[in-house]
């Protein structure tokens, strides 16, 4: 199963958007996909039609509790399951606090599922997306040290690429003590306005950053700016608001175009790396 963490310390990027879109363009792209919500805000939960409360497992239980994936996953649409966020989740670090291991419990939580599927008693599942909070505490960081890779969702103004230092910072020290598998997918600009020459200087200064230091460590050496942009779009900012995805709530938008081609750069992106690792 592919793994990929949806994370910026920043809010308001469009992580979120991001998250719930992407899961549900590659489940309308054939496959079967789990999307994981641990911003206590849950917001992705809402965007995917899913009410926070309604279920009694969630992303909470599954941290703290015990509970597992099968106990918490709900079906929100066809090939797409959602693992609930619920507003216990901003106190999990407290619940956590004398825990030995707590930033590896989701990772156990994702390979005790896994362990399902291989004998046949469990939902299988293509790529996992977990939407990860605003910040890079606790919950962010059991996101970085259960997947394979990271997707960056950036908003092109100057202030970017110290939030990219920041997060890149953060990938390493998992990298290097918790997961070394993790990599940075790459960088996806959203909210962007072709039209202005701050974004389009943004998003030279990002491809610049990744060209000169590109081989820094192997959390993020190859990472790329994908080519497509997410643009600004008033119905992305809608759908949120019907619990509908942009596919279902405004399907021949500049959203759902955007959105369906950067699921086509992701798939290619799986592909490109398997074939690095054949010819390896």
């Amino acid at each position: 199963m592919r793994s990929i963490a949806v994370a910026n310390q920043k809010g308001g990027v469009g992580k979120t958007t991001t998250s719930v879109n992407l899961a549900v363009a590659l489940a309308r792209a054939g496959q079967d996909v789990c999307l994981v919500d641990l911003d206590p805000q849950a917001h992705a939960t809402l965007h995917a039609g899913v009410q926070p409360g309604v279920h009694s497992c969630s992303a909470y239980d599954v941290l703290v509790g015990g509970a597992s994936l099968a106990d918490a996953r709900v079906r929100a649409a066809d090939r797409l399951h959602v693992i609930p966020s619920h507003i216990d989740l901003s106190a999990v670090e407290m619940a956590l606090a004398n825990r030995p291991g707590r930033e590896g419990i989701l990772r156990q939580r994702i390979e005790a599922d896994d362990a399902c599927q291989g004998r046949g008693d469990g939902v299988h599942h293509d790529a996992m997306i977990i939407d990860c909070p605003p910040s890079l505490g606790l919950l962010s960081l059991n996101a970085m040290a259960s997947v394979d890779e990271v997707l960056l969702p950036l908003q092109p103004h100057f202030l970017a690429l110290h939030g990219l230092s920041k997060l890149l910072e953060t990938m390493e020290l998992v990298a290097d003590r918790v997961n070394p598998r993790l990599r940075l997918l790459g960088v996806v600009l959203c909210m962007y306005e072709s039209v202005t020459r701050l974004a389009n200087e943004v998003a030279r200064d990002v491809e610049g950053f990744f060209a000169a230091g590109g081989d820094r460590h192997p959390a993020w050496a190859g990472a790329r700016v994908f080519r497509t942009r997410i643009r600004r779009n008033v119905r992305l900012a809608e759908a949120p608001s019907f619990g509908q995805s942009i596919f279902d709530y405004a399907p021949d938008s500049h959203g759902a175009e955007d959105y369906a081609a950067l699921a086509g750069e992701v798939l290619q992106a799986a592909v490109e790396r398997r074939e690095v690792r054949r010819a390896a």
